[in-house]
């Protein structure tokens, strides 16, 4: 099985830079491959261009999605990991879901609409943040992110979204022994959905 892990965190030193190690890691201990996609180390321009929205005539995509797609076209698992920013995913994750995932990866035309071009393949969403886990909560945030963005992005191309895994008030003075118990959720998570 082979795993996008699709990372989008400034700080080579962060904590989503750890998780994605440690998700990466875990997935090959169980005989799986992972393919890191670190979004800013790459620096791929979020920015949709005009001529990639579909319209009457077929999309033209550059280079840099070209060869992302490429690169993601055996990929049986998408792993997403990255911090909330105002509840929502950093705009660089946001606009390579927008030019990547869209149409002719993600989906095609099709009857009219779209169909969806990715079923049989998973979505697995690990998410960081510095609020207490209490507040995410009560406010829905990850509730909300987790309709919001993975589920309509499951139903648009076919994903099977498995888990989103949130990670709350980790970010800033983070002790030793929470930044243990962060990769050891993510191992665990790895462990309940591949195992």
């Amino acid at each position: 099985m082979k795993h996008a892990v699709i990372v989008a965190h400034p700080d080579p030193h962060s904590l989503n830079l750890a998780i994605a190690r440690t998700y990466a890691e875990t997935v090959r201990g169980l005989g799986h491959h992972a393919e890191m996609r670190d979004l800013y180390a790459l620096g791929f321009d979020p920015c949709l261009k005009a001529d990639e929205i579909p319209g009457p005539g077929a999309p033209t995509f550059g280079d840099d999605v070209q060869a992302e797609r490429a690169r993601l076209a055996d990929a049986d698992v998408f792993a997403f990991i990255y911090p909330l920013w105002f509840n929502a995913p950093p705009a660089i994750l946001k606009g390579y879901v927008d030019r990547v995932f869209g149409m002719g990866f993600g989906f095609r035309p099709g009857g009219g609409a779209t169909e969806p071009a990715l079923g049989g393949r998973s979505l697995i969403s690990i998410t960081t943040s510095g609020a207490p886990d209490r507040w995410i909560q009560d406010t829905g945030a990850v509730e909300g992110l987790t309709r919001q963005f993975d589920s309509y992005l499951g139903s648009v191309t076919g994903l099977r979204v498995l888990e989103h895994v949130h990670i709350g008030g980790m970010v800033s003075g983070i002790t030793v022994e929470a930044y243990r118990a962060a990769l050891d959720d993510v191992r665990t998570a790895v462990a309940r959905n591949f195992e």
